[in-house]
């Protein structure tokens, strides 16, 4: 299947949690953002390619303050997610409403920012995904700027290479190795399955010991 394809069926079909213990099996056990990282509507799933924007803090008010800001957005291409490393910023609301429209017109599924954002009423309008740690309502001109993008950043405590797929939901977001992708979407799927099962078999009154020993998860 194409990226499409793919990450519309794991936001169908799989959940964090689920690619957080595949990814945990194969030796991957730094792959989870920080748990103050949220979605801004708690009922948005989102999966695609890492985008990757690199933010630092100032304290001045540059010439051009949105040159690379530009940029790395008008490259945004479909399937990818813009990954918005500020460094933890508690001073710069880096995206909003415009960077959300921009994005979304140019087929970006969404956007991760391990710092402020502001607009989220216009972009739960616009029914973009993006998580942040947070809200504040400035604008990042002369608070913070971007420096570069497509490049590997640390973003909620886990590092992530262009390329990599993320998957979020409403208890947390997973980067997922572009080299291992397909092999953690198999595996995530067949364990999501015999955890479905799990479900029916516990609601049909067995006990877990007995379908923990038929399924082998918990």
């Amino acid at each position: 299947m194409n990226d499409q394809e793919l990450f519309d069926t794991m936001c169908k079909t799989l959940y964090a949690a689920v690619i957080s213990d595949t990814l945990d099996l194969l030796g991957y056990r730094n792959q989870v953002m920080r748990e103050n990282i949220n979605p801004v509507d708690p009922s948005w799933v989102v999966a695609g390619r890492a985008k990757t924007v690199l933010s630092v803090d100032i304290h001045h008010l540059p010439e051009d303050p949105y040159t690379k800001e530009i940029e790395a957005v008008d490259s945004v291409k479909p399937g990818e997610i813009v990954v918005g490393c500020t460094n933890e910023s508690r001073q710069n609301g880096l995206w909003g409403e415009l960077l959300s429209t921009a994005s979304k017109i140019r087929g970006g599924r969404g956007a991760i920012v391990d710092g402020l954002i502001r607009d989220t009423a216009k972009i739960l309008e616009l029914d973009f995904p993006v998580f942040a740690t947070g809200t504040k309502p400035v604008d990042s001109q002369g608070r913070g700027i971007v420096i570069d993008y497509d490049i590997p950043v640390l973003c909620g405590g886990v590092l992530v290479h262009p390329g990599d797929v993320i998957f979020g939901d409403r208890d947390g977001v997973v980067v997922i190795p572009g080299a291992i992708t397909g092999e953690v979407f198999a595996l995530a799927t067949d364990k999501a399955t015999r955890e479905n099962h799990t479900r029916d078999e516990l609601l049909a009154g067995f006990t877990l010991r007995q379908v923990y020993d038929k399924y082998g998860v918990l």
